[in-house]
C-alpha cells in the first residue's frame, strides 16, 4: 500500500480517551438513576456515535439519547472530561514522520468537530493536520462514513484520487465508513476494538503499533 491521503480517527487512535469518556458517561447516566457497576461495560461506547449507543445498549428513545448526550457534555466539555486523555506512546513521532515522508494527513472523527479541536491543540496534535473534521451537535452529520464524505469533500479529494486515500481507526464504525466511501482501512489493534471486529468490518489491513501504521502506508509491510 502507497497512500498519499491519510484520514485519522482520534479516540482510540490517536489518544486513551477511555478515561474521560466513561467518567461523562457515569454523569450522563446517574442523572437517569442508572448507577454503572461495571466500567467495563462502558467501552463499546468509545469511539460510535454516543446517541447512537445510548439507543443501543441503554434503550433511550431518540429524544432521551440527545438529552443525554447533552448530559455528557456537561461534564465531557464543561468539567474537562475532554481532557482526561492521553496519546498514544509513538504518536506524535509518527505523525512527524508521516508529514516529513510528503503525507497529508486529516482527521475523520465522530467526535464534535470543536471538541476535536481542542483535544488536538491541548496535546499539541491540530498543528500536524492539515485538515480536522468532525460531527455535528445536531447529529445532521454523526455517521463516521458521513464524517469521511466531508472530509473528502472539504479537502478536495476527488472521486479519481480515492485510491490514494486510507482510513486508520480502531473500531468497526471507522472500517465500515471507509468501505462506504470506497476506500481502504487500517485496523489498529492498540484502540478499543478487537482483532475479530475490525476483521469482522472488512479492515484490509492491521497494525498492533502505531510504528506499523507507517510500515503499512510506505508499502514496507504486508496485510
Amino acid at each position: 500500500m502507497k497512500k498519499q491521503y491519510l484520514l485519522f480517527d482520534l479516540d482510540g487512535t490517536l489518544t486513551d480517551s477511555a478515561r474521560g469518556i466513561m467518567n461523562a458517561i457515569e454523569y450522563a447516566l446517574h442523572t437517569y438513576g442508572i448507577t454503572v457497576s461495571d466500567r467495563s461495560t462502558l467501552r463499546p461506547f468509545i469511539g460510535p456515535p454516543l446517541a447512537e449507543s445510548m439507543r443501543k445498549y441503554y434503550g433511550f428513545g431518540v429524544e432521551q439519547s440527545l438529552e443525554a448526550v447533552e448530559r455528557f457534555r456537561e461534564y465531557y466539555d464543561g468539567k474537562g472530561g475532554l481532557f482526561e486523555n492521553d496519546v498514544y506512546e509513538g504518536i506524535p513521532e509518527l505523525l512527524d514522520d508521516l508529514r516529513s515522508a510528503g503525507y497529508h494527513l486529516y482527521l475523520a472523527t465522530s467526535k464534535p468537530e470543536d471538541t476535536a479541536k481542542r483535544i488536538l491543540e491541548h496535546f499539541d496534535l491540530a498543528r500536524r493536520f492539515d485538515f480536522i473534521g468532525g460531527a455535528t451537535l445536531d447529529e445532521s452529520r454523526e455517521k463516521k462514513g458521513d464524517v469521511i464524505r466531508y472530509v473528502l469533500e472539504s479537502c478536495g479529494i476527488a472521486e479519481s484520487d480515492k485510491d490514494q486515500v486510507v482510513m486508520i481507526g480502531d473500531r468497526s464504525n471507522d472500517i465500515v465508513g471507509a468501505k462506504e466511501n470506497g476506500l481502504e482501512s487500517i485496523g489498529v489493534l492498540y484502540g478499543y476494538g478487537s482483532r475479530e471486529e475490525l476483521l469482522t468490518a472488512g479492515a484490509d489491513y492491521l497494525a498492533k503499533t502505531p510504528a506499523d501504521v507507517m510500515g503499512i502506508v510506505s508499502g514496507k509491510e504486508g496485510k
